[in-house]
Parts: structure tokens; C-alpha cells; sequence
């Protein structure tokens, strides 16, 4: 049940006014309270039971006490209890009109209408309180995930019809279900839909790898597929050119919401679902696992009245993230702030998101020109992908604007010479930057059943790792809670750039990367690979994970100090265990 359909609801019905609504979707937002919870802190309702009648009132559906509810047996069984699980539904009762179904979100009509797919029978919602209806679904159903070969088993006469028919068919709707479910609870990041010759893959990526579903007949493909696209507001007969969509749906009584694309292949359409995880905006720069020093830095950077913040780092490497993160920081009232993205992923409170689309020329550089217009504050660019949005984004800063922006270049230091090799002058480089942030992600071990490990001196020291900093190795050793892969979860590991007057003049001067690099390292630059040792030794994640995401710098050795980011050499002691 979202905040946005509950107070929409309740300002349509003049229960609350305009600034009533605002604050209520503040307190969610900012402070990740439920909605109902909200509802009953700011006093708009004397208890639970009369928000849901009106609830039910709106909706015109009966409103049901269901505290002391025992529904009869064959009425529970005419919904299986993964379908149950998954929709938040519990059957109340069944006569002339209908199922009666209590939804943990009765505001979703989604859900209606994907159960009344799904069972095939015409379904009354009705209210009830929500822990009351959760209660009654845990009691009847229990609280594991349905059954793959009950599943499987409902899939042996699928596929015989045409996909438009097979995909709102009962045993594919369940399939699709079922895998979107398993995928959000082991925390996948993407789910892909992988169609061969001989067999249909199906995999969901957690913390960077990928893990293998059990994998349905492949004759089933084009029939999972096109459930997807329906689901996903797609045109299921054009299967030649990629398309885009979106799903917002109820996993678990949650509200998930998937980025979907479509991808033609010799052997059918590939899709590929991308899990937006919502906590992500509401985090600060303090959740981000940054040093003191650095997150000071940063925050000091953002607050400046002009100039240009640019973050760096491949696709999946959390730059949204701590751009997000920069944005609630300086998402103040008395500033403007313009953002264009591609897409737009995340709404975000009180600023204004631009979703870039080349099709019609709306481009990061027409947007930005544009922006320039609105009298904004600061300005986010999701990407600088040429030298026009490059130039744009520069002359912004110049003229009284904080631009934020993303770069896609292996290392902080490396942003300079990208800018530049997009035609981008050296003086206007050195003196509208601020700051050159870059950021990875490497798995974390499993707290559960890491390990202590003794690696060679040798290789530590053909690796640069700092042999006289305090803490010890540890390795992934795989555990059933990590599902054998010794890690669980991930973390960031950074590098900044500071552009301080020696840098700048090396950068007017057209200076190699490799002397900017060396430069750097002097005014107290900390390359990505040494803050990811210092993780290794606090026994947060492995070697081998930091050397995968990271190259050695040049000039980097054994006897080179550890420096924080922001504040200089740190001091070093005691010793790890090596042999």
C-alpha cells in the first residue's frame, strides 16, 4: 500500500488538506514510517479500524473485522498458499457474486486483477485490518515459498495455445510469480530471461554474480516471456526491436517495482528485470560506509554554491546511489534542484526529474540548455555522454550552478583525461571541478562463516598491499545462509580526487595522466585498491574481491603509505597474518 495512493485518497475526500499531505509523505519518505502509522502519529485518525473503513467505503467494498475469523477449509483451499503469499490475499468467503478476498494492500487493484488471472474466478475484494488479514495468510498458508513442482507440474499441458492466451494462463502466471518471488527474496538485483536453442535459462544476479533457476520446458519460453510484457505494458506481437517497460507489483505484501527490457536473439526475445530497490533513496551519505574524513569532504563539496561534483565508475556500480544520497543532502527548501536521467528510476521528493529521450531529441545536453532557463540551484546530469554535454554542464558551473554529474572512466584520476579527450579545454576542466569521485562494489564475506588466511609475503608485496597496516585476512569459506558463496551483501570501496593548485596547473599544462596520477598521490590521494586493502584487513571482504574491480596504480609498491582520502598518511601498526 503506498503512501502516494493513500494520501491522494484522503486529500480527494477532504479528510486532509495540501499540507497535510505534504508532510505526511515527508515523514514516509524521509523517515521510512508506514503510511497508516503516519496516519495515526499526526492524529488524522483515532485508530486503525476507522482509516480502514473508509477505506472500504471508498472502494465500496464490505469492511470486515477478521480478529476472531476461522474461514472454512474448502474456501482457503481454492488458493494455493504461494499464490496467497504472494498477493497478500486470504479468501474470506465464496457465494453468487463471487471469491471474497481480503488484500494486505486493497488499494492495488493490480492485485486483483492478477489473482483473478491467476485462480480463474471472479474476485470480490473486501477490507479488513492489514496485520489481521497477514495473520490469517501466515496462519493457513505458513510463511514458505510455494512449491517448484507443484509449480512445474501445473506447466506439463501449458504452452498448446497461442502466448497472447498462454500468458494470462493460471500455470504461467504462477511460474512468472513464482520466480519473481524466489528472485526478491534472495535479494537479486536482476532477473534474466535467457531463451537458446535447446534450452530457456533463467537467472537472478546477487551481490554482482549470477545464480541459475531451475530452468522450465524450453517450449515454454515465448509464453514466460510475453506474461512479462504484458505485465510490463510492452507490445506483445512485436517481437523484432527492443522495447521498455516497467512493473510495479506486490512481492510478499511489498511493493516492487521492475525496470523491464526486451532484446530480439536468434532464439526468441531475451528480457532482462531490473529490481529497483526503493531503501536506496532513502539513504544518506552517512549509510554509505564512508570514512569521516572522505563523507566530510564530499558533504563539503555539495554544499558549494557552484562548480562540478562528478562521480565515475561502470554500470552497477552504485553511482545512483550516492548521487541520490548527495541530493537528499542539499534538498533543501530554499534551493531548486533539476535532475535529468536516463530513465528517471526513483522519484524523489521536491525536485524535478527530466527523463532524457533521445527518440524525440530531449538529449542530456537539450535538457541541461533548458535547465539553464529554469533558475535552478543545482543541477544533476545522469551522465556526461559527449562534449557538448560536457562543455553545457561546465558552463553552468561557471555561471553560479552546482552540477552533479556521472563519468563512466576506471579511476578518479582518468576522469581529467577523459574530459579532455572529449574536447573539453584543460582550464575550464581545472577550474569548474571540484572533485573526481569513483566507487566500486566488491561482495562482502559472510559474517557467519568467513575465515582467517594466511597469504604469502611474496604476493602481498607484488600486490602492494601494505604489509605493516593493522588487521587480518580473511576468506570466504561458504555457509547455507550465504548459499555457499562466503559472501552476503556488498559494499563500496572509493577513491577521490581533490583538485588542488598543483594538480590544476598540471592539467593547463596538458600534463601525462600518469604525472596528474602521481600528483595526486602527493596532495594525499588514496587509489580504489588501498581503500578496498583497508576493508581486507577490518575482515569486511577478500583480496581477490578488491584486485577484480581494481588496478594497481602506477608508482604504487609495497612501501607505499596508506593515505586517507582527505586528510593525509594514516598511521600503521601491528602486523597480518602472512608467512
Amino acid at each position: 500500500m503506498t503512501a502516494q495512493n493513500v494520501v491522494d485518497m484522503l486529500e480527494a475526500r477532504g479528510v486532509i488538506d495540501s499540507g497535510q499531505a505534504y508532510d505526511l509523505t515527508q515523514d514516509v519518505v524521509q523517515n521510512g514510517k508506514d503510511i497508516l502509522q503516519a496516519l495515526l502519529d499526526y492524529e488524522i485518525f483515532p485508530n486503525e479500524d476507522v482509516f480502514w473503513s473508509l477505506v472500504a467505503e471508498e472502494l465500496g467494498a464490505e469492511h470486515f473485522d477478521l480478529a476472531s475469523f476461522e474461514p472454512a477449509p474448502s474456501v482457503v483451499n481454492l488458493i494455493p498458499g504461494g499464490m496467497a503469499r504472494l498477493y497478500g490475499a486470504f479468501p474470506v468467503t465464496l457465494d453468487g457474486r463471487g471469491l471474497h478476498v481480503a488484500f494486505t494492500d486493497p488499494l492495488n487493484p493490480q492485485l486483483v486483477e492478477d489473482l483473478r488471472f491467476g485462480l480463474d474466478k471472479i474476485i470480490v475484494p473486501v477490507v479488513a485490518r492489514r496485520s489481521q488479514v497477514q495473520d490469517l495468510i501466515d496462519k493457513h498458508y505458513g510463511t514458505s515459498a510455494p512449491n517448484i513442482d507443484e509449480i512445474f507440474g501445473g506447466l506439463k499441458d501449458a504452452g498448446k495455445n497461442a502466448p497472447e492466451v498462454e500468458a494470462n494462463s493460471a500455470p504461467i502466471v504462477k511460474f512468472v510469480d513464482l520466480v519473481m518471488t524466489q528472485a526478491i527474496k534472495e535479494r537479486a538485483s536482476d532477473i534474466h530471461f535467457e531463451p537458446f536453442e535447446h534450452e530457456f535459462k533463467i537467472r537472478y544476479r546477487v551481490d554482482g554474480a549470477l545464480y541459475e533457476m531451475a530452468p522450465p520446458p524450453v517450449h515454454l519460453a515465448t509464453s514466460v516471456i510475453s506474461r512479462i510484457k504484458v505485465m510490463s505494458n510492452m507490445n506483445i506481437a512485436e517481437r523484432r526491436i527492443p522495447q521498455d517497460g516497467r512493473i510495479m507489483t506486490v512481492v510478499n505484501g511489498k511493493a516492487v517495482d521492475m525496470r523491464v527490457s526486451s532484446l530480439p536473439t536468434q532464439h526468441g526475445e531475451s528480457v532482462v528485470l531490473r529490481v529497483l530497490d526503493r531503501s536506496s533513496i532513502q539513504l544518506e551519505l552517512t549509510d554509505l560506509g564512508m570514512p569521516g574524513p572522505l563523507r566530510d569532504y564530499i558533504e563539503d563539496t555539495i554544499e558549494k554554491p557552484n562548480g562540478i561534483f562528478i562521480v565515475t565508475g561502470p554500470t552497477g556500480a552504485g553511482k545512483t546511489t550516492t548521487l541520490y544520497a548527495c541530493l537528499r543532502k542539499i534538498n533543501t527548501v530554499d534551493s531548486k534542484l533539476l535532475t535529468a536521467e536516463d530513465p528517471v528510476e526513483y522519484e524523489l521528493d521536491g525536485i524535478m526529474q527530466v527523463p532524457v529521450n533521445d527518440a524525440v531529441g530531449l538529449t542530456f545536453a537539450r535538457a541541461l540548455r533548458a535547465f539553464l532557463r529554469q533558475d535552478p540551484d543545482r543541477i544533476m546530469v545522469g551522465e556526461m555522454r559527449d562534449k557538448e554535454t560536457a562543455q553545457i554542464a561546465i558552463q553552468a558551473s561557471l555561471t553560479g550552478h552546482l552540477v552533479l554529474s556521472t563519468l563512466h572512466t576506471n579511476d578518479a584520476a582518468g576522469a581529467v583525461t577523459r574530459l579532455v579527450d572529449m574536447g573539453v579545454e584543460p582550464f575550464l576542466v581545472s577550474s569548474a571541478v571540484r572533485a573526481f569521485f569513483a566507487q566500486r562494489l566488491v561482495r562482502k564475506l559472510c559474517p557467519l562463516c568467513k575465515a582467517p588466511a594466511e597469504v604469502e609475503r611474496e604476493y602481498l608485496q607484488s600486490i602492494g598491499f601494505p604489509l605493516s597496516a593493522a588487521g587480518r585476512i580473511h576468506r570466504a569459506t561458504g555457509c547455507e545462509a550465504c548459499r555457499g558463496s562466503g559472501y552476503q551483501g556488498r559494499l563500496s570501496i572509493y577513491e577521490v580526487v581533490q583538485l588542488t593548485p598543483a594538480l590544476q596547473h598540471l592539467i593547463n599544462i596538458r600534463s601525462h595522466p600518469a604525472e596528474l596520477k602521481k600528483q595526486a598521490m602527493e596532495d594525499g590521494y588514496l587509489p580504489m585498491r588501498g581503500y578496498g586493502f583497508q576493508k581486507v584487513l577490518n575482515g569486511e571482504t577478500t583480496i581477490e574481491e578488491v584486485l577484480s574491480v581494481t588496478a594497481m596504480a602506477e608508482g604504487e609498491n609495497s612501501k607505499s603509505e596508506t593515505r586517507n582520502p582527505v586528510s593525509g598518511p594514516l598511521s600503521a601498526a601491528s602486523a597480518i597474518s602472512v608467512h
